[in-house]
């Protein structure tokens, strides 16, 4: 089981770092991306880096610095795939909390027995995200 915190250690210090390429390090290709509003498959980790560059950029644009992950619970499977929900908390330089979304995460131990991503579940980044957003022009407006 550390061996899943310590994974989404490195995920949230290449969050931090704009490390797209460590972030695609840690998904299995072909992988599968899910939320309310889209499915995204990748065949290829030049296009999921790719998609990463979009991620990073929104967080360079509204200034999250520091990322850190709250696993609420993690199931095994098999004896080489788990189910891992993870809570993200997404702050600033000062450390002032910005917003917080939820994941659920499908990890399988590749054949190095390295865990990789094999399904990620955005349950409610976006909405999230647009609450803190509108809080923010809310703040500034007056």
């Amino acid at each position: 089981m550390q061996q899943i915190n310590h994974f989404f250690e490195i995920y949230a210090n290449a969050l931090e770092n704009y490390d797209t390429k460590g972030l695609a390090f840690l998904y299995n290709i072909p992988c599968t991306m899910l939320s309310d509003e889209t499915t995204a498959m990748f065949n290829d980790t030049v296009k999921l880096e790719g998609f990463f560059n979009q991620g990073a950029g929104f967080y360079k644009q509204f200034g999250i610095a520091l990322v850190r992950p709250e696993i609420w619970n993690r199931r095994e499977l098999t004896g080489k795939i788990m189910n891992v929900k993870v809570n993200w908390q997404y702050f600033d330089s000062n450390k002032t909390p910005m917003y917080n979304c939820d994941y659920h995460y499908v990890l399988k131990l590749d054949k190095k027995e390295q865990w990789k991503i094999i399904l990620s579940v955005s349950v409610n980044e976006k909405e999230r995200m647009e609450e803190w957003k509108n809080a923010q022009k809310h703040a500034l407006a007056q």
